[in-house]
């Protein structure tokens, strides 16, 4: 009688991704200056802003600091997301762990996830420093539970869209210490054109405004202003309303976009550019 050999079963793509996610995170954890500067720059940022240009608008009772505390979560999230996606991999691809990843039975799938499950964790972690900055220096008022499920898509949407755009941007780098330089040319071209280091947004020239109208970031600052702030803020923006049916449409669209551009410009090493 011939005796079988237990069969071992592969993880799935999800386990993989997920297991992956945990190396992520236990790696960055090691990382005390990159902990340091990842949380402490945006929120320094918002002290800045908050601080200097802190007035109210007009009569509304509202002060600039608190439309930048709302404001800077757009900022955080994508800097995080798109920056710390982009720059890993390029690291990842030139020190070469995605070589002798590629030699184990993970997917590209599943390296995505654990990228994504360390984005989503650093977000979140820098949501909660920005909020209570906002919340305890500014006097920001913390939303209705109607507002929280709007912020929870909304932020679920930025995560997804910023950090997959990072991967296919991150195609562009050739070498892992210019990552951060190239990357950050975006981050910071963005918030000023977005409504998040200018506002109201209206101050701009129409054509720019439009020209931000294409980029997740303009949506994504309005999104997160219409959870944190007065419904009577909303006169502030572009078109004089919240458009979060717009909002949604626009990061779903960026969503799908960077996930084929991740498939298609994704590689596991240099020599395969």
């Amino acid at each position: 009688m011939t005796a079988t050999l237990p069969s071992t079963a592969l993880p799935s793509i999800l386990g993989s991704g997920l297991s992956r996610g945990r190396v992520e995170l236990l790696m960055f954890l090691r990382d005390r200056t990159a902990m340091v500067f990842t949380f402490a720059f945006p929120a320094m940022i918002l002290l800045l802003f908050g601080t200097i240009f802190g007035s109210d608008y007009d009569r509304s009772g509202v002060s600039a600091s608190q439309v930048y505390s709302a404001s800077m979560i757009a900022y955080g999230t994508l800097s995080t997301a798109f920056v710390t996606m982009g720059s890993g991999l390029a690291m990842d691809r030139e020190d070469g762990t995605l070589k002798r990843l590629h030699g184990t039975p993970i997917s590209v799938v599943s390296y995505l996830i654990g990228k994504l499950v360390l984005v989503l964790v650093l977000s979140i972690a820098e949501v909660i420093v920005l909020v209570g900055v906002g919340a305890l220096v500014f006097g920001v008022a913390l939303p209705d539970a109607a507002h929280w499920i709007t912020f929870a898509w909304l932020f679920l949407l930025s995560i997804a869209s910023c950090g997959l755009l990072g991967v296919a941007v991150s195609a562009m780098v050739t070498h892992a210490r210019t990552a951060g330089t190239i990357l950050n040319v975006p981050v910071v071209a963005l918030q000023f054109v977005s409504g998040v280091f200018i506002h109201p947004i209206t101050q701009l020239p129409h054509w720019l405004i439009v020209v931000a109208s294409f980029f997740p970031v303009k949506w994504m600052s309005q999104g997160f202003r219409y959870v944190f702030l007065p419904d009577s803020m909303k006169a502030l923006e572009a078109a004089g309303q919240w458009e979060l049916a717009r909002t949604a449409l626009v990061l779903v669209a960026w969503t799908v976009i960077g996930l084929v551009l991740c498939l298609v410009t994704f590689r596991w090493n240099q020599r395969d550019r």
